[in-house]
């Protein structure tokens, strides 16, 4: 057999995943918030990205200065300050104050701190109480044994549990507790409204009661099975958190900002594509000018390469708009029924389905509805939401979300105190040609954060 090298032309079709092609995907990918991060990035380094502002645009800063200077201020100024004549103030209306608007609030520890402070005890008692006040968690409890602190400081436990015992009657009752049991024991001592035999309950049957084992609480403590489910409806009302009513240094009010908004006028359904969350671009003239004017090639080019760079983020972030545009409309097509009546009347409905109706693929799709929200008259949605798996029925298929809703329903409307089991809540739902097995009501129950029959029952 006869080796040789040789050079032959071949003409092949592949797709190759250019660095635009990339940029273009992982924008479409990313959230709101990871967009922002991402143009505000590329403007810091690219001076030919500018953001578009509603107002009036001036080629260069001497026109916007000239402006300025012809402005007669003095004309204006005697136009809209004039302090010659001011209303009559009526002294008897409450003006508000500045103090209400301040949004300050002490947190849990601060609070806790402050209590001591005021406390009519010695030095060394304060200095155990800001070491267990430091050991106190965002909910209340103390997350270090007495031991351990007693331990660290050189002193007897017995001295730490008085200091402990000071703090559990601060405020918010229930804190400094070490455990859940401490914390209902707490709370029942100060309430002058407490239940008789409640902290008898608490002490030898809270693991019952959160089970809902009325029967066995009633006939091992000779209660009335009455007056245990009154008493049980009183412990519900404790707080098992106290701290959580103060605010923490870590906890900041979170929001989601739409990417899109559906809004019902004039009998029609109209989409709207938010500008804060892929802002408008453009490129900045005054960059754009001097590289027409630049005479330097270095500075051409790399005025140049800016430009287009500045240019294929415009285009993706345009694209992206679309793309979210049009997966929304297209659920806006198939979920029509949702919005008109509810969670009740959701669809099945997949990615596929989507990306058939709008011509593109699933993995599209898929980046399109990832991370990204709706604004609509039934309240904000993830995209994601709105699709999910469908069961048979005799209307058809129906969507796992409906089913849930029918479920939530039937458990709301049963008697108390003769709650349906997942396999009779199943029946009930055959009965209506809705084909779910007991394990799936059970899953769907379970995903509605809805306890079993035995824990909902009511005596």
């Amino acid at each position: 057999m006869k080796l040789g090298y040789g050079l032959a032309l071949e003409q092949v079709q592949k797709l190759v995943m250019t660095p635009e092609l990339r940029q273009a995907i992982q924008l479409l990918q990313y959230t709101s918030q990871e967009l922002n991060e991402y143009l505000e990035k590329q403007i810091e380094e690219n001076p030919m990205i500018d953001v578009s502002n509603l107002g009036e645009e001036y080629e260069n800063i001497d026109e916007k200065v000239k402006e300025r200077e012809e402005i007669d201020w003095k004309e204006y100024i005697g136009k809209y300050d004039d302090s010659s004549y001011k209303g009559q103030i009526d002294k008897n209306i409450k003006q508000p104050s500045y103090e209400n608007f301040i949004s300050y609030s002490p947190s849990l520890r601060e609070n806790l701190l402050f209590q001591l402070n005021v406390s009519e005890i010695d030095e060394k008692t304060i200095k155990i109480g800001k070491i267990l006040i430091e050991n106190i968690d965002e909910n209340g409890y103390l997350v270090t044994s007495v031991e351990q602190i007693a331990k660290d400081l050189g002193i007897n436990v017995q001295d730490v549990e008085n200091v402990l015992f000071l703090i559990q009657t601060f405020e918010p009752t229930g804190v400094g507790a070490r455990n859940l049991k401490e914390c209902l024991l707490i709370q029942i001592k100060e309430d002058e409204l407490k239940k008789p035999h409640a902290e008898v309950i608490v002490k030898d049957y809270l693991e019952d009661l959160a089970h809902n084992r009325l029967l066995k609480i009633s006939k091992e403590s000779n209660i009335e099975l009455k007056e245990v489910q009154d008493i049980c409806d009183y412990i519900k009302t404790l707080e098992p958190k106290p701290g959580r009513c103060f605010t923490s240094d870590c906890d900041q009010v979170k929001y989601i900002v739409p990417d899109a908004t559906i809004k019902f006028v004039d009998g029609e359904y109209i989409i709207l594509i938010n500008d804060a969350t892929g802002p408008r671009l453009n490129i900045n003239n005054f960059y754009k000018n001097l590289m027409r004017q630049e005479k330097d090639s270095k500075a051409t080019e790399y005025l140049t390469d800016k430009l287009n760079s500045a240019m294929w983020i415009i285009k993706s972030i345009e694209q992206r708009r679309a793309t979210i545009y049009n997966v929304v409309e297209s659920i806006l097509k198939f979920q029509m029924d949702f919005f008109k009546e509810g969670e009740k009347a959701l669809k099945p409905l997949t990615l596929k389905d989507v990306a058939d109706d709008i011509g593109m693929h699933e993995s599209t799709v898929s980046r399109a509805t990832n991370g990204k929200y709706v604004q609509t008259p039934r309240g904000l949605y993830e995209l994601k939401y709105f699709f999910s798996t469908g069961l048979s029925s005799k209307d058809g298929e129906m969507s796992s979300t409906s089913i849930k809703s029918v479920i939530k329903d039937l458990i709301e409307k049963e008697n108390p105190k003769k709650p349906y089991s997942d396999q009779r809540i199943s029946d009930i739902l055959k009965e209506k040609g809705i084909k779910v097995s007991r394990r799936t009501v059970a899953k769907y129950r379970d995903e509605l954060e809805i306890p079993s029959s035995s824990i909902r029952k009511r005596y």
